[in-house]
């Protein structure tokens, strides 16, 4: 009698996560389609970035960053000290459970203000990596990453 209760516990256990693995699941990666409209949101910020009009970048932000903070708050907290040109973006990641991706960003940059030093370099490289989230189909700007 023990034996057949742990026979059919164990065909229970067995059934239930076969069924288990054959659940749906979302792709872990995104359609070209869903790359290039991510892609042309970050271009679009980053263009914004680059034409100092915070207001614009302040549109990008998620709706729930955008619900906390307000625009005068947000714009407060950028400088023009330093321009901008985007050289490349690229999607390293993406989560589908939570619809967040990871991106980064290819810039060079340089001060406006040239002393002696940043003059020797002129135009730096660098990489910013940023975490979008999709909502209802549309790419926003995470704060949080």
């Amino acid at each position: 009698m023990y034996r057949l209760s742990a026979v059919l516990l164990v065909a229970l256990v067995l059934s239930l996560a076969a069924g288990c693995s054959t659940a749906p699941s979302q792709p872990d990666t995104l359609t070209p389609a869903e790359t290039a409209a991510l892609e042309e949101r970050v271009r679009g910020r980053w263009q914004a970035l680059i034409d100092r009009d915070f207001e614009a970048v302040y549109a990008y932000a998620s709706p729930n960053y955008r619900a906390v903070f307000s625009k005068s708050m947000f714009i407060r907290n950028f400088s023009y000290s330093l321009d901008w040109q985007l050289t490349a973006v690229e999607v390293l990641a993406y989560d589908a459970e939570a619809a967040v991706a990871s991106v980064a960003v290819r810039v060079m940059s340089k001060p406006i203000k040239q002393t002696s030093v940043s003059a020797q370099f002129g135009f730096m490289p660098s990489t910013v990596r940023e975490r979008w989230v999709s909502i209802n189909g549309e790419w926003w700007h995470s704060a949080s990453g």
